[in-house]
């Protein structure tokens, strides 16, 4: 159980650990819990001082910080931590301010992904102080820790557990405050998700502030029945844990790149295979030249049903839209660029400022009278 939050395998209509009627509720009845609930144990006032304190650091933390989204996706392997790190480049390159925190713990890929390998963190008298990717852009993961890319993060929940609450409570933003901050998360609805989202609810629900929104979750999938199912479980731990869901991202949903980046093979007698992309590539200019300009599509990962929309739609939550796979996008990722910036003609680009297009007109951001008055004058 993390804290006094409602624990993750608790039964429906749960009171709460620190409720008086904690272990005792009809509601209570078979769950794991009820023995440690009923002890009284997360009803104290040293136990309620803890929670206090620890709220009141997180939301100090975060108080300059406008809107807080966790990137989720319940299956590996879907491309969530490129499309976490795609939106914030292509949110910091349109201006925002924006933040990238990776709580993957055991396999973190941001620093990779947004240009950051091999930089360390330093700690100050306030806190850590995250790496700079761009001035717009700043990170904090566990990958800025460690002395070698390679190490392998063997911990288990506890110690996980408490990293992230350092990563929420000691890491010093932008001290202009953050439009936006991403939180990387692993695959599934693991020990990470659960002490995030409940170190974010417990600290920001009980604010007044205007500043420190945790305005949700996006879900990243990509369109075959393998990955939906892991995400409507996802979904399912969103609506028990009373996270808002963003919306949804259809990832890798076709393959889509232009005709004169494909490779021709052909296959020869001895069973080898022989590169003959030069000579097709000639051949067809020389033939029919207006087909170089044309972008081949083709499905990867066969659609199961009515897809990822489909799934939107019967959970009653947005669709953001579908990313297709494109060569050029995993290449920003591993040089650590900003796709929509460097590949500008690039069959995806457009799917992506769509993306994020929408999730700006969701979650705005409001801007000082001042600066308002700048953009006019």
């Amino acid at each position: 159980m993390q804290s006094t939050e409602v624990p993750s395998n608790a039964n429906e209509g749960c009171v709460g650990p620190s409720s008086s009627d904690a272990g005792k509720s009809a509601n209570c009845q078979g769950c794991p819990n009820q023995e440690i609930c009923a002890s009284g144990k997360f009803s104290d006032p040293d136990a309620q001082k803890v929670k206090d304190m620890e709220h009141e650091s997180i939301r100090n933390a975060l108080s300059n910080i406008n809107h807080i989204i966790l990137v989720l996706s319940g299956k590996g392997g879907v491309g969530k931590s490129t499309v976490c790190c795609q939106l914030a480049h292509t949110l910091a390159q349109r201006g925002y301010a924006v933040g990238v925190l990776d709580v993957d713990i055991c396999g973190p890929s941001v620093a990779r992904m947004l240009g950051c390998s091999g930089r360390n963190v330093h700690k100050s008298g306030s806190g850590w102080m995250p790496v700079y990717a761009n001035p717009n852009l700043s990170v904090m993961s566990i990958s800025f820790l460690l002395g070698d890319d390679d190490a392998a993060v063997v911990w288990r929940g506890p110690r996980k557990n408490g990293l992230i609450k350092q990563f929420l409570t000691e890491t010093c933003w932008d001290e202009q405050g953050l439009d936006y901050l991403l939180i990387d998360t692993p695959p599934g609805t693991s020990d990470e998700h659960i002490s995030t989202v409940q170190y974010l609810q417990g600290a920001l629900s009980s604010t007044d502030s205007e500043n420190a929104h945790l305005a949700g979750a996006i879900m990243v999938t990509t369109p075959e029945e393998v990955a939906m199912a892991d995400v409507r479980k996802e979904l399912n731990f969103c609506v028990k844990t009373k996270l808002p869901v963003i919306g949804i991202i259809e990832n890798m949903s076709r393959l889509q790149t232009s005709f004169q980046n494909l490779a021709f093979l052909r296959h020869t007698e001895d069973g080898t295979e022989e590169d003959c992309t030069n000579d097709t590539l000639q051949l067809l200019m020389e033939r029919c030249p207006e087909i170089m300009d044309l972008v081949v599509s083709s499905n990867v990962f066969a659609p199961y049903g009515s897809g990822p929309k489909g799934m939107a739609e019967k959970f009653n939550v947005k669709y953001l839209g579908a990313l297709p796979l494109d060569p050029n996008l995993l290449k920003a990722c591993e040089d650590g660029i900003c796709f929509v910036q460097h590949y500008k003609t690039s069959p995806a680009v457009r799917y992506m400022n769509n993306i994020v297009d929408k999730i700006v007109s969701d979650l705005p951001v409001e801007f000082e009278e001042e600066d308002q008055n700048m953009e006019s004058s």
